[in-house]
């Protein structure tokens, strides 16, 4: 758009812009006059090598799953290959406006059709949206298709979520932000839900519960089929968070544990780059009672030719401009087509090894609370570790061998939590390098409990007043030479 430049310089040149690709004249008929500019822009007068040099550092203050270990508990931050990537940046997905004609777009609809029947068979589920853009994003939706669900069956009383102690943080948020109350359920001495509890829960109030499978404990829950039994009795739906998809993808499906609505994260279990709010994608699979509610448009094949379809007068509409992530999805659907069946069902059964043995190693130096078979990840304790140490400390030490911590004090069953998940991307050598560093900062812990308190030392950023960086956060970066 036709917009005045000026970079405030003679002598320093911040770079080449490319000539305007609309008409210069005649802006006013595009957009309002109150949102053209009259003035020039103030910019730093800086050069090209100075603007380059600036970004290039900030990018190397950066830490992924490219750079080291990433041990990062229920985010699943699988190392990205590159052919995935390939395959997003080619012209007709990249390049492709979202606007275009349909009939300029079969490709694309391809793609997004094939994908759905994949994540269909993934699921054991009746159908699927992609349009969700995150994980909580499809919590979001599949709470709007309960409401949409107990609204048109005229059972206006069931307004309330049970939600087990062990599910994602981001539960209860959705399912309050789609007007719902939660009531949480507790755990028993296992780490899985109490079963008597959830009979105590249930009532004609419930409209259903929200079930993260394997919990947060990284603990699958073994009485799962009797949870959703006892829900659908009394009449409500059960959800399940997808999030830790990727330890059971090929060995059992959420569709046939009794899911009513599933949401994936291909940004995590499809292997696509996330982090930093994205870019993600939150696919909801939902059972045969639910597809007429599912967003809109939907990928119809009619005549050997793709369309989107609006007319889904039962929907609960869009929750999405155009069709979510639709990148992301490219990702996915590469990520798939590599692996077919066996490779992911491997993917699973790899991701469960590394665990296991993660966890075997480390509950020698660390406490474990709930001991046994756990499934993608598991959760340490820093409590009792050594006096005055606490898992921030044990945390930030880790930056100091050039690992990135886990989740910490995540979830809130466990005090002083450290939740760790492998993924199946990292090799035995990783893994006992890992499990080395946690045991060197467990004896430094008790021989030196100061350098824990100053770590990380080695950092391009101290340790900060957390309080002060909350209240006061400092949003700028001077500009070097």
């Amino acid at each position: 758009m036709s917009t005045i430049f000026d970079c405030r310089c003679s002598e320093k040149v911040g770079g080449l812009f490319p000539e305007l690709d609309v008409p210069a004249q005649g802006v006013e008929r595009l957009i309002d006059a109150a949102h053209v500019r009259t003035q020039p822009l103030r910019l730093p007068d800086l050069s090209e090598p100075q603007v380059a040099r600036h970004y290039t550092k900030l990018s190397k203050l950066n830490f992924g799953v490219d750079d080291g270990f990433y041990p990062l508990g229920s985010c699943t931050m699988k190392y990205n290959p590159k052919l995935n990537e390939a395959m997003a940046v080619l012209p007709g997905f990249s390049g492709l406006h979202p606007r275009s004609d349909v009939s300029r777009s079969q490709g694309a609809l391809q793609l997004m059709f094939e994908l759905t029947g994949f994540l269909r068979g993934i699921a054991g589920m009746a159908d699927v949206s992609l349009q969700p853009v995150a994980g909580a994003h499809g919590e979001l939706a599949g709470m709007f298709l309960f409401k949409k669900y107990f609204q048109v069956r005229g059972e206006h009383e069931r307004k309330r979520i049970l939600l087990p102690d062990t599910a994602h943080g981001t539960n209860p948020a959705s399912a309050a932000l789609a007007g719902f109350s939660v009531t949480e359920v507790a755990s028993d001495e296992t780490g899985r839900i109490d079963l008597a509890a959830l009979d105590e829960a249930l009532d004609d109030t419930v409209a259903g519960i929200m079930l993260t499978v394997p919990n947060t404990l990284g603990i699958f829950e073994s009485d799962i089929l009797q949870v959703t039994e006892k829900v659908h009795a009394a009449g409500g739906l059960c959800y399940f968070d997808g999030a830790n998809l990727n330890s059971y993808m090929g060995k059992t499906r959420p569709g046939d544990m009794g899911a009513d609505v599933f949401h994936f994260n291909l940004h995590k279990t499809m292997s696509t780059p996330h982090g930093g709010g994205g870019p993600g994608s939150g696919p909801i699979a939902v059972s045969d009672a639910l597809v007429d509610y599912l967003p809109v448009p939907r990928v119809r094949l009619e005549n050997e030719q793709y369309k989107l379809d609006w007319n889904c007068p039962h929907s609960i509409g869009s929750v999405h401009s155009f069709y979510g992530n639709f990148l992301v999805a490219v990702r996915a659907f590469a990520y798939i087509l590599q692996l077919g069946d066996v490779g992911l069902r491997e993917v699973s059964e790899n991701a469960v090894l590394n665990a296991n043995y993660l966890q075997q190693r480390l509950k020698k130096t660390y406490a474990l609370p709930y001991d046994g078979l756990c499934k993608h990840e598991f959760v340490l304790s820093g409590k009792g570790l050594a006096e005055g140490i606490s898992t921030l400390d044990i945390a930030k030490r880790l930056i100091d061998y050039g690992v990135h911590p886990p989740t910490i004090y995540f979830p809130l069953t466990v005090k002083e939590a450290i939740m760790i998940e492998p993924t199946e991307t990292e090799s035995k050598a990783t893994l006992d390098r890992f499990a080395e560093i946690m045991e060197i900062v467990a004896r430094e812990a008790k021989e030196n409990p100061q350098l824990l308190h100053d770590a990380p030392v080695r950092a391009s950023v101290r340790r900060l007043d957390q309080t002060q960086a909350a209240k006061n956060p400092v949003l700028k970066v001077p500009l070097g030479e």
